[in-house]
């Protein structure tokens, strides 16, 4: 599959290619695996454990070796109620890491954020994929600088700010409207000059939704896999997993897992995780059942 330019169509079958800024990556029957890289001091999981740039390059090289066909790096936490922090801290925290790593992994590197002047700057260094949780609405300048640089694009669905977001989450039915949303959104994008093979989508767990809807969208996402663009799901060590375990200081990697393996027979192409190796040895064995029709590979094609 190549890019076709603004005119492509969405298909009603699974996505088998995600076009970045000069690879693409290409999925099988399984999923592939996002590596989270969070480089600042408060995020709900692993906030603060990244105290320094080495350590940041010194994790994300690990996450490679351990199976991560993405690696995704953060400098703003965007837990419920965290606050935003200023352009010139953010900047500090990922470029660094951008730039170290652009050399050394083979693996392509996504920039999660929703400013468009960090965007640009990771971008310059080797980023090939904004990551951005407000859908590229939280910035204005945003669209223009994936469009100038022509890279892949995740847009996130949320309800509100990541400071209001969880207050008092509602739809009429959350599995249709997260879906309009992303059709609509993917159109928006794709008017604007965004390629619609760049396009890739993620139906927000834990941003705007309750226990419920969480495992609600997760039980959907077939739904939005039919769409026709990559879509990635963001559910690693969330507090709905907590809840469905019945324990919230219990460790939340095998609940995890346990809800990797739902979205991967389900058909979704992108898993953003913490523990890759955990992840990548139960995708191997979940397809080594039959459950999944093909081994587990994926390659990078310039």
């Amino acid at each position: 599959m190549t890019s076709n330019g603004n005119h492509s169509q969405p298909s009603s079958q699974r996505c088998a290619v995600w076009q970045l800024r000069t690879r693409r990556l290409e999925f099988t029957a399984s999923s592939a695996i996002m590596g989270i890289v969070n480089c600042t001091p408060d995020s709900f999981s692993d906030g603060g454990q990244l105290a320094s740039v080495q350590d940041a390059v010194d994790y994300a090289l690990r996450l490679e070796d351990d199976g991560a066909d993405i690696l995704d790096i953060g400098g703003e936490s965007t837990r419920p109620y965290s606050q935003p922090v200023l352009t010139e801290i953010e900047l500090r925290r990922v470029v660094p890491v951008v730039e170290a790593l652009s050399s050394r992994v083979s693996c392509p590197i996504s920039i999660d954020t929703s400013k468009a002047s960090v965007a640009q700057a990771a971008i310059e260094l080797g980023a090939e994929v904004i990551n951005d949780v407000t859908g590229l609405e939280g910035d204005q300048q945003m669209i223009s600088v994936a469009t100038k640089f022509q890279v892949g694009v995740c847009a996130m669905h949320m309800q509100g700010t990541p400071q209001t977001m969880q207050d008092a989450p509602r739809y009429n039915n959350v599995v249709s409207e997260v879906r309009e949303y992303l059709c609509s959104r993917r159109q928006m994008l794709i008017d604007s000059g965004v390629e619609f093979s760049r396009i890739c989508l993620d139906p927000g767990i834990g941003f705007g939704k309750s226990h419920a809807h969480n495992v609600e969208l997760i039980g959907a996402c077939g739904q939005f896999v039919n769409l026709g663009s990559p879509i990635l799901v963001g559910h690693s060590r969330k507090g709905f997993i907590a809840k469905l375990i019945g324990c919230k200081e219990r460790d939340r990697d095998a609940g995890t897992v346990g809800i990797s393996l739902a979205l991967a027979q389900q058909g979704v192409q992108i898993l953003r995780v913490h523990n890759v190796a955990l992840t990548r040895d139960a995708l191997r064995c979940f397809a080594a059942t039959g459950f999944l029709p093909t081994p587990l590979k994926r390659t990078m094609v310039p």
